[in-house]
């Protein structure tokens, strides 16, 4: 399909979320490509703690793995929707998975980003567990702070090892990176991303929220994508996540792409991106 075709589909779906929310319908993406959507599905008690969920309607496999999307916005902004289309164009490229594109709990000056958002990646597999009625992996897919989240709760979180891969989109990797305090909103880092009530007394507050501490080797085999000409990641993020992850022997890619902190979704960008997730996964797959 071309995209000036997936496009027009993004189009009416995107109508379609203003008068059939949490309706289920079905999405044809032309090749015997259809999924079954349900939009603002309420997986907490909280206004924020919504998803879209895609479930493929031939899948070649009976119990699917499910792509968990997390969008970006500095841990105090974006929304779901921001990632709708490049949802779309992975459910085309891999139509056997199930995908969840969430919402979280959003941080300010009254709450703190952290556990609320990694607890509600977790809340979002506890409920897709009980929707689908089997245990899938988990491939976490997230951009910017969605990236941040994506490795934190893989790497510190995951306990049970739920998370079969993490795919890092311009994700801040190491907060304690000089280079990376050059952020222009470094001091909302500093006082609202972290509730002080989750430290001991002996892990500091850049480290504890550092998903490049949490490294070892088990963690959860890594694709991390990063541009050349970010203003907001530095590069110095991908160099410090690589060398942890090689050091512990985890299974790892990591490519860069020619533009800004936004630009990993331009239509060649983004291709590059989704051919390199397929091959990472069939990597994987086969071990």
């Amino acid at each position: 399909m071309s995209m000036k075709n997936l496009i027009v589909i993004f189009g009416c779906f995107f109508m379609l979320l203003f008068t059939t929310s949490c309706r289920k319908k079905t999405i044809n993406l032309g090749k015997e490509i259809s999924f079954e959507s349900e939009e603002n599905v309420s997986y907490g008690k909280d206004s924020e703690q919504k998803m879209d969920l895609y479930i493929p309607k031939n899948s070649l496999n009976s119990k699917p793995d499910v792509f968990i999307i997390i969008h970006g916005g500095g841990w105090r902004g974006g929304e779901k929707s921001h990632l709708s289309f490049f949802t779309l164009s992975m459910m085309q490229k891999f139509p056997n998975h199930i995908f969840a594109n969430i919402d979280y709990r959003l941080a300010s000056t009254s709450r703190f980003a952290i556990p609320n958002q990694t607890e509600d990646i977790n809340n979002t597999m506890l409920y897709l567990e009980k929707t689908l009625q089997y245990k899938p992996k988990f491939i976490l897919l997230g951009n910017s702070a969605g990236g941040h989240l994506s490795m934190l709760y893989a790497y510190k979180f995951d306990q049970a090892r739920k998370v079969k891969a993490v795919i890092n989109i311009v994700g801040p990797s190491d907060l304690s990176d000089p280079n990376f305090k050059k952020y222009t909103d470094y001091s909302f880092v500093e006082k609202h991303l972290i509730d002080p009530k989750s430290l001991s007394s002996d892990v500091s507050m850049m480290n504890f929220a550092s998903p490049t501490h949490s490294i070892n080797s088990t963690s959860a085999p890594t694709l991390s994508y990063y541009g050349n000409n970010d203003q907001i990641i530095p590069l110095s993020q991908k160099q410090i996540l690589d060398s942890l992850l090689n050091k512990n022997k985890v299974v790892n890619e990591s490519f860069e792409f020619n533009g800004g902190h936004l630009d990993w979704d331009k239509k060649n960008n983004a291709s590059f991106l989704m051919n390199k997730i397929d091959a990472f996964l069939k990597k994987i797959d086969k071990k």
